[in-house]
């Protein structure tokens, strides 16, 4: 699965800095007010006519105050202006001022990209400075443009450029200070404005400015989230110019366990759409792009032999498109937004998420399903609220299940089992589009917590000189099975010399010193396949002999939380919400022993440990039945937001969990 495409108009700031000189405010403050009673400022090569540099070279600050951070931003700048059919401009500025190597070594280099038949770059300028503000490099040392990598991988589906420049001087004490305008002649989606501001950047930031310029008779959505400024909004020769100014951005310390969404001073933009425009805009693309030619209708009848019933059908196809067809690996957009035609990514055996896609749909449709492409964000996040095509970088499929919904597949997850979503798609907001134009805004199924699972367990009898014999096994099911599909997907396969290492690999970190065979694994692409892994252990050395005490050692993860228990109660009082996805989230762990133990020994047990709370359960057992020692720990985690005040729940939840740190056991002969 990959992204699609970033949207057209986006600018993600970089990353800011710096403690400013109170002489200065008076100045910058003139100009932004300037340029807030007027139309846009028109930056070019010549310079920016409403900011005065030397006014913001002076806002360097001291190091010694920074010393967190490898940079600063003196001037974080965006300049953007649209016309009603979505063409215009984005000039985007940055002054850099440079405290540490590892700073210099992240500016020593920029790069800019660009559609090169949509769109025209500018680099209005590069330049180094040293701290009083004199030039030490005017231009840059080397410049080079080339294709993306995207689009040296398949040229007929992108255009896009990369011009890379190469700065000298860059230092620690120096400023590097750069503009560079991008100018859309030919808007992807007309009329579809999306553009979006982030005043935090991760950095100390001394002046951050956004302007927005448009026809006056377009009134955009503006969503505006923890701005502590308002913005200035003039009207003059028709058009309407938003500004949004401000100073002194700090470098955000987060609370630990925080949500994303409570942090960040943002901005977002867009036109005033409908999800049934969007979607009326994507089936107008699509129209015709469903027909299948003879030899693809051969295929489909191979890949189908023998199968009996609608899942054995939709899962070899899902199959057949999703390992079959390499997926070139473009964000919507990047590659267009019109899919190819079924005959084509046949003939390639490659496409992009839109001609998988797609592709998929067309077959079952004429399987007899009905069938409907879907067009959402890869990595989540898109706002309900904000209808644009914009927001979108991917597609999936969706099939209708005979009782009602749908059944959504990512035709780009190769590793995903048929019936099942990539872990980042999972509740998130999607939008189906019918042929006739119709759109459905649905939101993805979300595996709950019992169905993502990892188990460990390791089950044999402890020899009396300290040696083990027996089987240890891990098995993982829903979003926990992606790193072990992963880990296994290789198609090359390893040699017996090369298994035999991985086995005894294997053994060593369950049992130190042992050995291992009859290692079972399991095909990774083979999406029937249960993740699974099993050896066989022998020998090495479960205890230590302190002086006629036998100390135990458990071959079990510790799930006691000693380092999150420290980082939250170092930060004092809580004022932030709690995620308590970034807790554990929907994820269900279990680590089992079943030990037999010599003829007549008795382990000293550590209590039992039981602790629950809306941020999770868990449970550890220490018992004995006969010979055998029985240890089992199993943690799940929930979802959800909940506010501060259940700090004090969460923190008596872990301590509870902390309580059962144990690492050894005492055994008694």
């Amino acid at each position: 699965m990959t992204l699609l495409v970033p949207p057209v108009m986006f600018h993600i700031p970089l990353t800011p800095g710096s403690s400013m000189r109170r002489a200065a405010l008076p100045l910058l403050a003139l100009a932004v007010t300037a340029a807030a009673r007027a139309q846009a400022p028109k930056i070019t090569p010549d310079g920016d006519p409403s900011v005065n540099s030397d006014t913001i070279y002076k806002l360097a600050v001291n190091p010694k105050q920074y010393t967190d951070q490898p940079y600063v931003f003196l001037l974080d700048d965006g300049v953007v202006r649209y016309e009603t059919d979505g063409s215009g401009s984005q000039t985007y500025r940055q002054v850099v001022q440079i405290l540490t190597p590892e700073g210099a070594e992240r500016w020593g280099e920029e790069s800019f990209g660009y559609s090169k038949d949509r769109e025209k770059l500018t680099i209005n300028w590069v330049r180094v400075l040293d701290s009083t503000g004199k030039v030490i490099s005017s231009k840059p040392v080397h410049e080079q443009e080339s294709l993306a990598p995207v689009a040296m991988e398949a040229p007929v589906y992108s255009d896009r450029m990369i011009h890379r420049v190469s700065l000298g001087g860059v230092a620690p004490g120096t400023i590097v200070d750069y503009s560079y305008t991008v100018e859309t002649t030919s808007p992807l989606i007309p009329s579809d404005i999306f553009t979006s501001w982030s005043v935090i950047t991760g950095r100390q930031t001394q002046r951050s400015r956004y302007v927005l310029d448009l026809p006056e008779k377009m009134k955009p959505r503006i969503l505006e989230r923890h701005l502590t400024f308002k913005r200035q909004e003039t009207t003059a020769k028709g058009r309407r110019v938003f500004t949004w100014a401000t100073q002194d951005v700090k470098k955000i310390d987060p609370e630990p366990l925080a949500p994303d969404s409570v942090y960040g001073e943002s901005i977002i933009i867009a036109s005033r759409l409908t999800w049934g425009d969007v979607g009326k805009w994507y089936a107008g693309l699509a129209k015709g792009r469903y027909a299948l030619d003879s030899q693809i209708d051969r295929r489909t009848q191979e890949v189908l032999a023998g199968a009996r019933t609608r899942d054995d059908t939709l899962s070899r196809i899902y199959r057949w498109v999703a390992q079959d067809f390499r997926y070139v690996s473009l964000s919507l957009g990047i590659g267009g937004y019109q899919p190819h035609m079924p005959s084509m990514v046949f003939e390639n055996k490659y496409g992009d998420c839109k001609d998988k896609a797609t592709f998929f749909v067309a077959v079952v449709r004429k399987l007899g399903y009905t069938a409907a492409p879907v067009l959402l964000s890869a990595d989540g996040g898109v706002d309900s609220t904000i209808p644009s095509a914009h927001q979108f970088d991917h597609m999936i499929a969706a099939v209708a299940k005979p009782g009602g919904g749908w059944q959504f597949l990512d035709l780009t997850a190769e590793i995903v089992p048929y019936g099942d979503m990539p872990p980042s798609e999972q509740g998130e907001f999607g939008l189906l589009v019918h042929d006739d134009g119709a759109a459905t805004p649905v939101t993805f199924p979300e595996l709950a917590s019992n169905a993502n699972r990892a188990t460990s367990s390791i089950v044999g009898d402890l020899l009396p000189e300290g040696g083990f014999s027996g089987r240890w096994t891990y098995a993982a099911t829903g979003n926990n099975q992606y790193e072990m599909r992963e880990a296994m997907s290789s198609t090359t396969k390893p040699d017996s010399a090369a298994m035999a290492r991985k086995t005894q690999q294997v053994a060593n970190s369950i049992v130190e010193g042992s050995t291992g065979d009859s290692l079972q694994l399991f095909e990774g692409r083979d999406l029937n396949a249960v993740p699974r892994y099993s050896v066989v252990i022998h020998g090495g050395k479960m205890f230590t002999d302190a002086g006629g005490t036998i100390l135990l050692d458990l071959p079990l993860a510790n799930f006691a939380p000693n380092r999150l228990i420290s980082s939250l109660e170092a930060r004092g009082a809580r004022k932030m919400p709690i995620s308590s996805t970034q807790v554990w989230g929907p994820d269900d762990r279990t680590q089992e022993m079943r030990l037999t133990l010599p003829e007549g020994w008795k382990a000293r047990l550590p209590r039992n440990v039981e602790a629950k709370s809306i941020y999770g359960e868990y449970t550890a057992v220490y018992e004995q039945n006969g010979r055998e020692l029985h240890v089992m720990r199993r943690r799940t985690g929930t979802t959800g937001v909940f506010g501060a005040d259940t700090y004090p729940q969460l923190l008596d939840f872990l301590k509870a969990i902390q309580k059962d740190d144990v690492k050894v056991i005492v055994l008694e002969k």
